[in-house]
């Protein structure tokens, strides 16, 4: 995996939306294994399923409104707020409208990379 990565100029145009189903879309904007850039789109009612990995997280929302559960407290976070996610901290999120978020990992989900 060390040769994988995407790196230089990145056009959002240029790159086809990731269909996760269950209302969520996806982009990969930029990685190298250190660090990953990831646009995530949720129609309303879409679930970000309690989760927990071994990356550091923070998460920018660009578009909506989401509830955010970080470790079991719940906040209602709305587009220019952020949330960062510690390694191995349960977390997710609902939006409550339809909502677009901006991930950034580290080191890069070798998950999300087919």
């Amino acid at each position: 995996m060390e040769n994988k990565k995407q790196t230089g100029f990145i056009f959002d145009e240029n790159i086809s939306l990731e269909n996760l189903g269950n209302g969520l879309k996806r982009k990969i904007l930029g990685f190298d294994k250190e660090l990953m850039l990831v646009k995530v789109i949720f129609e309303k009612g879409a679930i970000g399923y309690i989760h927990k990995h071994i990356h550091s997280q923070v998460s920018y929302i660009t578009k909506g409104a989401f509830e955010v559960t970080i470790a079991n407290e719940k906040k209602i976070l709305r587009e220019g707020d952020s949330f960062y996610i510690e390694p191995n901290v349960e977390h997710g999120v609902f939006a409550l409208e339809d909502s677009e978020l901006i991930d950034i990992f580290s080191p890069y989900r070798e998950d999300f990379i087919k």
